[in-house]
């Protein structure tokens, strides 16, 4: 991997945990952020009684005062590995995923969290399999595993295995592919991942999104290996873009009311640009 890079996130909701940490957490207690006042008659704890607000209680209500707990959290990276995550244009797209993997694994343990990661393909890959550990070697080193894999195979259903694999309780999933699924597909992802926090993260070549207006392509079948020569003109161009355009539209489309929308990420990413998307509002 090249040098790692951290980058910041915030998650979204609230998250049950049993360990302190950096984010919100769905508990209330006697420790944290302030939160509100409740009545003394709900949540009975006489070190937490509020004097201001029982004093001011027209009706002689003992209040007490409840604070926002903070928790780590659960932290995955999903990778493809199928066929298409191999192209090879303006930048290697399989090495920008192991990099972003690299860097979510380095700035969640960093953080406190536990970070967790499953590839998959076809099917999902137990040698690529991580689950969610604080140790931040672990993490690096299963980065290194998915780095030495090749990606192949000409299907990612294997993602439906891992959504499987993350159980009901929330939380946060990174899902790293270029999305060049089929549509049924891309609708049963965000299905099976709804109960988390999804931030789909697209990788984009920009050989692939804007191709030149004239000259000669060779388009090789990530599936099957053929090559294919095409001569690229300016209507081609057109269309060729206006394609892609609806792509993202539709996998936005897809994606929304289950997740967030989707991050995509041309070339390689930058690490501040990219912490600013994954923590805005």
């Amino acid at each position: 991997m090249n040098t790692i890079v951290d980058i910041l996130y915030r998650p979204r909701g609230r998250f049950a945990a049993n360990h302190v940490g950096a984010h919100t957490s769905s508990e209330v207690g006697g420790f944290g952020v302030f939160r509100d006042q409740a009545p003394f008659m709900r949540y009975p704890d006489a070190r937490r009684i509020d004097l201001r607000a029982t004093l001011r209680d027209p009706f002689g209500v003992t209040y007490v005062r409840r604070f926002e707990q903070r928790a780590a959290i659960d932290v995955y990276a999903l990778v493809d590995l199928s066929a298409s995550m191999g192209f090879a244009g303006a930048v290697n797209r399989f090495q920008v995923a192991v990099d972003l993997c690299g860097a979510l694994a380095y700035s969640a343990t960093r953080n406190g969290d536990r970070f967790g990661v499953y590839a998959f393909k076809e099917v999902l890959i137990d040698r690529a399999t991580l689950p969610a550990t604080r140790s931040r070697r672990a993490a690096l080193a299963a980065v290194e595993r998915i780095g030495v894999e090749t990606p192949s195979g000409s299907s990612a259903k294997g993602m439906l295995d891992a959504a499987a694999a993350l159980g009901a309780t929330r939380k946060l999933v990174f899902l790293i592919s270029d999305f060049r699924w089929p549509v049924q597909l891309i609708e049963q992802a965000f299905e099976a991942l709804s109960l988390h926090d999804v931030a789909p993260l697209v990788l984009i070549d920009s050989l692939e999104a804007a191709p030149p207006k004239w000259g000669v392509l060779e388009l090789c079948d990530s599936e099957s290996g053929r090559r294919q020569p095409l001569l690229m003109r300016p209507a081609l161009q057109r269309r060729w873009v206006e394609a892609e355009q609806s792509r993202r539209k539709n996998l936005a489309r897809a994606s929304s009311r289950r997740s967030r929308a989707p991050i995509f990420i041309q070339d390689g990413f930058d690490a501040s640009d990219l912490s600013m998307r994954l923590t805005a509002a």
